[in-house]
């Protein structure tokens, strides 16, 4: 990196004609890089954090088993989750879904 003489500010590399020169941020000053300088540019790529989920099972579900009959198939399997419905003072309700029919209800503490 270089300061720049006129205004004092850091001058950063750029690739200008195929060379590589030194530009002030404020626009101020141009200086060409002499031979001895050893500069090192880089590109920085964003990826889309899509872009590195991997997929195994097209219909797959993160959330705790426990054995509770299902009032619709009498499966014995649910999935369950936790949801503040009420305001902070009242208990959470607790969701159940069926894992074989998706059957999908609701307890009140």
């Amino acid at each position: 990196m270089q300061i720049c003489k006129s205004c004092g500010s850091l001058m950063r590399p750029e690739k200008n004609n195929g060379s590589v020169v030194f530009v002030c941020k404020n626009g101020c000053a141009v200086q060409k890089v002499k031979k001895t300088d050893s500069i090192k540019l880089s590109e920085k790529i964003e990826h889309d954090p899509l872009d590195n989920i991997q997929v195994i099972e097209k219909n797959s579900v993160n959330l705790p088993v426990m054995e509770m009959p299902c009032p619709k198939c009498d499966n014995n399997k649910v999935f369950w989750w936790c949801r503040q419905t009420r305001s902070s003072d009242e208990p959470e309700t607790r969701f159940y879904k069926c894992i074989e029919c998706g059957h999908t209800w609701r307890e009140y503490s």
